[in-house]
């Protein structure tokens, strides 16, 4: 993954702690990170500004092991390792226009090799003309699911996070657009994820906005989803085995417009926190 250096990321990210605010710090509401200290890559909880390790992955270990470091001291990654990525369109009636609501969640794929850390740089391509910013609840699979039901879709889901779905619309909808969206939504760094998962809070009514340079470009409430978390979950499982692990952009509200180099782009998600990204 293209990189900033590791003193401006934790500077980005020192940032985004401070503005969590007192919803995303409630005794209810966990917050997990994977992080680099070092060549150390590891899991932790993050209590306040201090991160106890995990001895693995927080989907299957929750009692921290010993070891402790300050969140200014250490370098957040995506904070999840999925093995696949499923996202939503057309979620958001603002996001529609004229269309027409569709009758199921409108699923397709990211690759994982799309995924930017929270602090590190959208890199533009250099052919890109009109690439745009999404900003997205993203849900992380706790459990194994297939064919399941609502209940079993709501048991499923560990957390969430906030992510940006980077699209070049030309590609995706244009003249000469391909044939699927695998460069329009899936070139490098065109999934930052981050930048930490949160289990424990109420993700149907939670506040989303996306600021370019500091300018509110998007605001919206999670309950005004066409579909909500556990039904996206739901109707995916019927058709793909879903994962520990696995991520689901659940879909970007009203209108979008294009990033441009040297711009930074900012995904604040209620109780979550703040993903931050430069786009170069």
């Amino acid at each position: 993954m293209m990189q900033t250096s590791s003193v401006s990321r934790r500077v980005l990210l020192g940032a985004s702690a401070a503005a969590l605010g007192a919803q995303a710090q409630a005794p209810s509401a966990n917050r997990y990170v994977r992080f680099q200290v070092g060549s150390k890559i590891a899991y932790g909880i993050l209590n306040g500004e201090t991160i106890r390790e995990l001895p693995g992955s927080y989907l299957k270990f929750d009692k921290p092991k010993g070891a402790t470091y300050p969140l200014s001291k250490v370098t957040l990654l995506v904070p999840v390792e999925p093995p696949k990525i499923l996202a939503v369109g057309l979620n958001y009636k603002s996001h529609l226009g004229a269309r027409k609501p569709p009758e199921n969640p409108e699923l397709f794929f990211k690759p994982i090799t799309c995924l930017q850390d929270p602090g590190s740089d959208i890199v533009i391509p250099k052919d890109s003309k009109n690439t745009h910013y999404e900003g997205e609840l993203v849900i992380v699979i706790g459990k194994k699911l297939r064919h399941g039901n609502r209940e079993q879709a709501k048991e499923a889901i560990f957390g969430i996070t906030c992510g940006n779905d980077v699209s070049e619309r030309d590609w995706q909808n244009g003249a000469n657009k391909d044939l699927q969206w695998w460069r329009a939504k899936g070139s490098d760094t065109f999934g930052p994820v981050g930048p930490w998962v949160v289990r424990g809070l109420d993700y149907g009514n939670l506040l989303l906005q996306t600021r370019l340079n500091g300018e509110v470009v998007q605001k919206q409430n999670t309950s005004d989803l066409l579909f909500d978390c556990p039904t996206m979950v739901e109707f995916a499982s019927r058709y793909v085995t879903l994962t520990p692990g696995d991520l689901i952009f659940t879909g970007t509200p009203q209108t979008t417009r294009k990033m441009n180099r040297g711009d930074k782009v900012e995904v604040d998600i209620e109780g979550i926190g703040v993903l931050k990204n430069n786009v170069v």
